[in-house]
């Protein structure tokens, strides 16, 4: 079972659990919706370095998000939820990321796959983010990438081209993954 996959069980745990037993007809469909959605063939595009990234338009807060907009710049690529501890340090990072490097060419674009975006307000009301934001809550854009877990991060290529993936954040990975910004933006220490 992949990640999107999960989400979507733990989605219709909840609804099942909210419903009881007076929603045994609901319980019923939605249990089925379930089985129908983790036994449907999953698409894992997972990214390769040199392949180009896969295109998206997702909604913002500003408007529309797309990939293409961003030719020419690096991308820093993040896919995140309000429910993921480790989201909550990442941002940030990259927030001190987009200032220290956005003159020279980074774009950070954070994707959420909040089913509720509701609750992505929420999570960016007390953790700001000062880069691009979009919002997936069908979760598109993470199996188009291959994405297994939370956070994960892609970086982009100027040319569109995939340069490296990244699963998790913790506290060791800041060193590694400033280091690849600055290598691919061409920046010295």
């Amino acid at each position: 079972m992949n990640f999107v996959q999960k989400l979507a069980l733990r989605g219709a745990a909840g609804v099942l659990s909210a419903l009881g037993a007076a929603g045994t007809t609901v319980a019923t469909t939605a249990t089925a919706a379930t089985v129908a959605l983790l036994s449907a063939p999953t698409i894992h595009a997972a990214v390769v370095p040199g392949q180009a990234a896969p295109a998206f338009e997702l909604a913002g807060p500003g408007g529309a998000v797309r990939l293409d907009q961003y030719k020419g710049k690096l991308v820093y690529l993040d896919f995140w939820a309000s429910w993921c501890g480790p989201c909550r340090h990442s941002f940030p990072w990259m927030n001190d990321m987009q200032a220290k490097y956005g003159a020279q060419g980074l774009q950070v674009v954070g994707i959420n796959l909040d089913a509720k975006t509701d609750d992505a307000r929420s999570f960016l009301a007390a953790t700001p983010a000062r880069f691009v934001i979009a919002f997936d809550p069908a979760g598109a854009a993470p199996r188009q990438y291959g994405i297994k877990g939370m956070p994960s991060s892609v970086l982009i290529g100027p040319d569109g081209r995939v340069l490296f993936e990244h699963s998790g954040f913790r506290e060791a990975d800041r060193v590694e993954l400033e280091g690849r910004i600055r290598a691919a933006l061409g920046v010295a220490k």
